[in-house]
């Protein structure tokens, strides 16, 4: 009653070389939709995510279009007929970015991402919500536990991160202390910044518990991340 619902919807489609595109469609509407335009999250294995993103992009302008009028169907139908088209004009775009942004972009190259959480009451779920995130935006990392110290470190395209800050501060990851679901509060962005070549890049995403604060540190020192680690982690401990 007072945030909507949201619902998934899978459907397969053909591309262009007669291939089943398998889309993986969430909508959450608010309580006041259709006067309102709903969320949209796009996921496929056999696209990229940037081809998601212009998928999801597409979707909204569209929606844009009904606006105060029920519109969950019709998206779905014009992007069974215009999936396509999308994902040549996304293969278009991104074969001309590289002569476009080339020596120009100060986002070129992967960032790195610190965050420091203050509590997880749903553990097991939030850590699974975190693993999907990563995996879906392809970022790579440590989500750290060490006493009541909960860290996440993320390694990756700029882009990508800024959306999974979006995503951490926006979606319901936990539960309150009654037990309904709620967005992250506590949250603090210890570091965003570009990866240096002194930094270790990691190859995959891990949740790890550390036992100690010595452990802890050594993770930090193994990735080249020494200056982070003294910087940002013993403050946390007062």
């Amino acid at each position: 009653e007072t945030h909507g619902i949201t619902f998934r919807i899978q459907i397969s489609v053909k591309e262009l070389l007669d291939t089943d595109i398998l889309l993986k469609l969430l909508f959450h509407l608010p309580v006041n939709y259709p006067s309102t335009l709903p969320d949209i999250s796009v996921n496929s294995d056999q696209l990229t995510r940037a081809q998601c993103m212009d998928v999801k992009d597409k979707l909204l302008e569209q929606a844009k279009q009904h606006l105060s009028e029920p519109m969950v169907h019709d998206l779905i139908l014009w992007i069974q007929q215009h999936l396509k088209y999308v994902i040549k004009q996304s293969a278009t775009v991104c074969s001309e970015k590289p002569t476009l942004s080339k020596g120009t972009s100060t986002e070129d190259g992967i960032w790195m991402l610190l965050l420091h959480l203050d509590h997880m009451r749903a553990k097991a779920k939030y850590i699974k919500t975190v693993e999907k995130w990563t995996s879906d935006l392809r970022l790579t990392g440590r989500l750290m536990f060490m006493g009541r110290i909960i860290l996440i470190l993320l390694q990756g395209d700029r882009s990508n991160i800024k959306e999974y800050l979006i995503l951490q501060k926006t979606s319901k990851v936990d539960v309150d202390s009654s037990g309904k679901k709620c967005k992250e509060k506590m949250i603090s962005v210890l570091c965003e910044t570009k990866v240096q070549p002194q930094h270790k890049r990691f190859q995959m995403f891990e949740v790890k518990e550390y036992s100690t604060l010595d452990e802890l540190q050594k993770e930090f020192e193994t990735a080249g991340l020494t200056t982070f680690f003294s910087e940002f982690v013993p403050p946390l401990l007062k």
